[in-house]
């Protein structure tokens, strides 16, 4: 009996030793394998509807399956491969519908988020809740679950037509699912430095005073050039759909000669709605000046547009530009580059002169939980605005982030669709991001020192009490109002004069005082219950203990103690 208790008294250490330290990974795992099911299955639904209410199917249950994996795994980055050509040569299929990628992204981001977050959401009392699961489990939990789907699917995909390319495959589909976890578990975690801090602290010291400094211009960087791709990709959907409305004619045509049944024209329009991020960043590279190409040797500019023969009936291509040398209404479309410079200016320059810039983040362990949160700090008094030169690298580097997030849209926007004249489609993204940092190196540092200095002169203006919000005695008149979410306490704000007195409410004729000095309802003194208004300036009146506190504002003394008179 003892020898039989000594041999399970290793094995359930051993079992609990591996609860402990992978706390969440089953979850994590779950979660993975739940968010590439999701994926996989939404595609899988849509391309058997779509294959049920085709009156021309020319493939069983079985063929629809493994072009709905394909799909899924094209929306992944990965390439595609033909093999039934004319030619008998492959023909690789590279365009990534970008609405497609968003899915498992958000799926994958979702995941690692709910991983991370285990049973917290479940629990009612905050003080209660389970601890977070750590980073590295809930982020090996989602990826492992996810390719444990990923893999048979890909090569389920293979034994169909079109089928993935498996170094296409091998590279994209980690690397997707791999960076969108991270995501997930940072912002989980509410997007701490310490990773990125430890990096950055390998770098020279003027290096890193260029990208973070003391006050957090990594994350203002970030948000500059994340508003700049949003508005190159805006303007190129802009001048989408007016291509698309003046070439209204030819868009309608090609959209009814590619089908007749409601079933295939429902097919037609929900790949056109598949493809219109894509033909956005096509229009954004033709704003910015390189153009795409429509096939091997076909390049559409706002300068020159070669002429296109073999363009297949479809509505997106309808809204092309007609061939021809480019006139001063394709030259307007450089406002789209022009816009998302001054819009990257703009936003460095409102980061450079915001006095609560600097941003410190503090991470504290809750007590008996071990939960990290991240607090806050202030920028304190020595937060103030940028010095130019610093605001000029702030906009440099946001302008160089910028082009390259337009450089990796332009590449997944755009791929081979055969071989031969097909070989290239859609724009080149190292001219795009080229381009892209031109104009916004011409645009982006002019427009943060301009914004900087029109900030900083209206702030340098020395803020004045209006003479109307003062009595007659010089004092700010001040009003009690109920502050919400303090409790009851009440602020204190100033008020402007009524007939020259401090009366207010009902305090007499035209704002007089009464017959004893005293408006009726007059503000009365917490401790005394006089009437005096006032008797309690900038402060902030705790209605439980009667007492003054300064929640925020300047701390005043008590107010004097009136006279006693000798009684009798």
């Amino acid at each position: 009996m003892i020898q039989t208790t000594a041999r399970r008294a290793p094995l359930s250490l051993l079992r609990t030793r591996w609860r402990d330290r992978s706390p969440g990974l089953a979850p994590a795992l779950l979660g993975g394998a739940v968010a590439a099911g999701l994926g996989l299955g939404s595609i899988t639904v849509l391309v058997m509807v779509l294959w049920i209410s085709s009156p021309y199917p020319d493939s069983g249950p079985g063929g629809t399956l493994h072009v709905a994996a394909a799909l899924w795994v094209l929306a992944h980055g990965a390439e595609l491969v033909r093999a039934d050509t004319l030619s008998g040569a492959p023909a690789p299929v590279g365009v990534t519908p970008l609405l497609l990628l968003v899915l498992p992204v958000w799926l994958v981001h979702r995941a690692a988020r709910d991983a991370v977050d285990g049973d917290a959401q479940d629990a009612g009392d905050a003080s209660a809740a389970p601890p977070l699961v750590s980073a590295r489990t809930a982020w090996t939990g989602v990826v492992l679950g996810y390719l444990a789907v990923g893999v048979p699917a890909v090569l389920y995909a293979a034994g169909g037509e079109p089928r993935p390319s498996w170094l296409w495959a091998a590279v994209c589909l980690p690397l997707l699912v791999t960076g969108a976890a991270g995501m997930g578990v940072w912002t989980a975690y509410g997007c701490p430095g310490g990773p990125a801090g430890r990096v950055l602290g390998t770098l020279p010291p003027w290096l890193r005073d260029l990208v973070v400094g003391p006050d957090a211009r990594l994350g203002a960087v970030t948000r500059a050039a994340s508003a700049g791709a949003a508005v190159f990709v805006g303007g190129g959907a802009l001048l989408l759909v007016t291509s698309l409305v003046w070439h209204g004619g030819a868009a309608r045509g090609s959209f009814l000669r590619l089908t007749e049944g409601w079933s295939g024209q429902f097919a037609v329009l929900l790949l056109c709605l598949v493809l219109v991020p894509n033909a956005a960043v096509w229009a954004a590279a033709y704003a910015l000046g390189p153009g795409f190409a429509l096939g091997t040797g076909h390049l559409v500019s706002p300068f020159l547009s070669d002429p296109v023969r073999l363009l297949p009936p479809f509505p997106l291509l309808a809204a092309v530009p007609d061939a021809g040398p480019g006139t001063p209404l394709h030259w307007a479309a450089g406002a789209v580059p022009v816009a998302a410079g001054a819009t990257v200016g703009w936003f460095t320059a409102r980061s450079a002169t915001t006095e609560t810039t600097a941003i410190t983040k503090t991470t504290a362990a809750t007590a008996g939980a071990g939960r990290k949160t991240t607090t806050p700090g202030s920028g304190g008094p020595d937060a103030g605005p940028w010095p130019p030169g610093r605001t000029a690298a702030a906009a440099g580097l946001a302008a160089l982030l910028c082009a390259v997030f337009v450089a990796l849209l332009a590449a997944w926007a755009g791929g081979p669709l055969g071989n031969g004249a097909l070989a290239r489609f859609g724009p080149v993204w190292w001219q795009v991001g080229c381009a892209a940092l031109a104009w916004l190196g011409v645009m982006t540092v002019p427009v943060a020192l301009g914004v900087r200095a029109w900030r900083c002169r209206e702030r340098s203006e020395p803020e004045r009490t209006p003479p109307a919000a003062r009595g007659a005695d010089g004092r700010i008149r001040t009003e009690t109002a109920a502050t919400p979410g303090t409790g009851g306490r009440r602020l204190r704000v100033p008020l402007p004069p009524v007939g020259g007195s401090f009366a207010r409410g009902k305090g007499g004729k035209d704002g007089k005082r009464g017959k004893d000095g005293k408006g009726p309802d007059a503000e009365r003194h917490p401790a005394t219950g006089e009437a005096d208004d006032a008797a309690m300036p900038y402060g902030l009146y705790d209605q439980d203990d009667d007492a003054l506190r300064p929640y925020g504002l300047p701390p005043v003394d008590s107010p004097p103690e009136p006279p006693r008179t000798p009684e009798g």
